[in-house]
């Protein structure tokens, strides 16, 4: 009987050992490149964020309607000056 628990318990210790062992060099790599993929994608996305909310943005809005009536009304003084 001593020796089942003696070798359930070797068997324990061993589980929790290879469990705490370090990453290998290449599954640090592949976390490092996962890590570097999602801080890009949040980057992407806030980035993307911040672009709409300017670009929905009272000023810019009024600065677009601005510049179509501007425009607007320069081709009709050229269509005035071309008839």
């Amino acid at each position: 009987m001593k020796l089942y628990l003696a070798v359930a318990v070797l068997m324990l210790a061993f589980v929790a050992f290879t469990e705490a062992q370090d990453d290998t060099i290449e599954q640090k790599f592949s976390k490092f490149g996962e890590q570097v993929s999602e801080v890009g994608r949040n980057l992407a996305e806030k980035a993307k964020t911040t672009f709409e909310q300017v670009h929905n943005s009272d000023f810019a809005v009024n600065t677009r309607n601005w510049f179509d009536d501007l425009m607007s009304k320069l081709r009709t003084k050229v269509e005035e000056i071309s008839q």
